[in-house]
């Protein structure tokens, strides 16, 4: 496969069951053969968009001695500011040529996660950041949950079964501002080759050259969204849960060419956790005598913290 599939989530959304089935066995195909997609009609609006992109660009233009203000000690950088390069591939110890805020999951106060989750940081300079991101983050949230659902119909499960993973979930929000670069880079890219930790993200900001997915025959492939699509991947979580049906796909962001050294890139993941206590165990309906079990049974939240510890954001 040398390109990434267009889906149309309104035909999900749709009253016409071949639509909507469409739809799935479309994804579903294409989280089998690749894991990614480029997706059309999500909720996210041009005016939301647009804003989002006003204060990301504000917050990393501001002193890096304000930007520090904002980098909280002690949460494995799961909110507020994480510092250029601090963040690494599995396996690299190069840091990524990026800086990067979190936003992070909004529950009710007698949710029985709210003790679990940091508080997100409010960043006093700007006074509507705090309010674009939060809108942005919950559009791309009820994106997700219609995603997951058509995949819940491919993989034979109820629709709704992901629907209590994700309530609530361990989400993030991670607006990355990869700056010019100003002197050759050490053996460092912009964004290493590596697989994502959740059970899906959904990128903001693929519109032009940089991110590469890897095909099954090791080739990398351009990722490009056209403006009105979000890009969306399988990541680890799911592939666990999944027994590999699905697939979580290495990619990387790579350097642009030297003549474009000079300018920044922007983007906008949204990483998409169920909540602590789900099981990642394979599914039984994933399991047979040609794909025999191939991952230990674990909880989400145990998976996420050995993740975090093998990119350097927590230290053991």
């Amino acid at each position: 496969m040398q390109n990434i599939p267009s889906v149309d989530l309104r035909d999900f959304l749709s009253d016409n069951p071949e639509r909507k089935q469409k739809f799935v066995n479309e994804i579903g195909s294409a989280f089998e053969n690749i894991g990614f997609v480029a997706l059309k009609g999500h909720f996210l609006d041009d005016k939301l968009v647009d804003e989002l992109y006003g204060e990301i660009r504000k917050f990393f233009a501001l002193p890096i001695e304000t930007k520090h203000n904002y980098e909280i000690p002690g949460i494995g950088g799961q909110r507020g500011y994480v510092s250029f390069g601090k963040e690494h591939a599995k396996g690299r110890k190069e840091g990524d040529l990026k800086e990067f805020w979190h936003f992070g999951q909004y529950v009710d106060s007698d949710s029985k996660y709210a003790s679990e989750y940091p508080e997100n940081v409010e960043v006093k300079e700007l006074p509507q950041f705090n309010a674009v991101g939060k809108e942005a983050y919950q559009m791309l949230e009820k994106t997700g949950v219609y995603v997951l659902r058509a995949l819940a119909l491919h993989l034979g499960l109820d629709e709704f079964y992901f629907d209590n993973y994700a309530k609530d979930g361990n989400s993030i929000l991670r607006p990355i501002h990869y700056p010019p670069i100003t002197t050759e880079p050490e053996n460092a890219i912009r964004a290493a080759a590596h697989g994502d930790i959740n059970l899906i993200t959904l990128l903001m900001g693929a519109q032009g050259k940089g991110l590469q997915v890897q095909n099954h025959d090791g080739e990398w492939i351009d990722a490009i969204a056209a403006d009105d699509e979000l890009v969306i991947n399988v990541g680890d979580m799911l592939s666990r849960h999944t027994n590999n049906k699905l697939k979580s796909t290495i990619h990387q962001v790579v350097n642009p060419p030297r003549e474009l050294w000079g300018t920044s890139r922007f983007s906008v993941p949204f990483f998409m956790h169920p909540v602590s206590d789900m099981r990642l165990d394979c599914l039984e309906n994933c399991i047979d005598a040609e794909n025999p079990k191939k991952f230990e049974d674990i909880t989400a939240g145990d998976y996420l913290y050995e993740r975090l510890v093998d990119l350097g954001l927590i230290k053991k």
